[in-house]
């Protein structure tokens, strides 16, 4: 397993807390192995397999992980992307790197799910009155 009860709860929080300033949803995605040869694909199917493309702002982002192909992708949705464009998403997928590598994946997507709620806090900001949670804020094991 890759990640204690703490840590999944810890991230679970990190999407809570970045969700709560933003109409934009996070979702993590993880799974043992990568079905595609290219994660970036895989991260694609799952958005769309998963639902992640119906927020109202097309502003949904998935952070994928397989765990023992040693992969991952992000995938923005268009109003997302829009603005942020490759190189906010490169960025993040350098920093998402950088702490696996050192065997810290908890704290690498919590860091990445903190910099992307930002991001959709600066475009999407939380309406006061009506910030509807669209999607659940759990990790899903595929």
């Amino acid at each position: 397993m890759l990640f204690t009860k703490e840590e999944e709860q810890r991230i679970t929080d990190a999407i809570r807390a970045a969700e709560l300033v933003t109409s934009g949803e996070i979702r993590l995605y993880v799974e043992d192995t990568c079905a595609r040869e290219n994660p970036v694909e895989r991260a694609a199917e799952v958005f769309y397999s998963t639902g992640i493309f119906k927020t109202k702002e097309r502003n949904g982002v998935l952070v994928y992980l397989a765990e023992k192909s040693q992969v991952f992708a992000i995938w923005g949705d268009s109003g997302i992307h829009a603005r942020v464009g490759f190189q906010f998403w490169d960025a993040e997928k350098e920093l998402l790197q950088d702490y696996l590598r050192k065997g810290e994946a908890c704290e690498g997507l919590c860091q990445v799910i903190t910099q992307i709620g930002e991001q959709l806090k600066t475009y999407f900001p939380a309406d006061p009155d009506d910030n509807e949670n669209e999607l659940p804020d759990d990790i899903i094991f595929g």
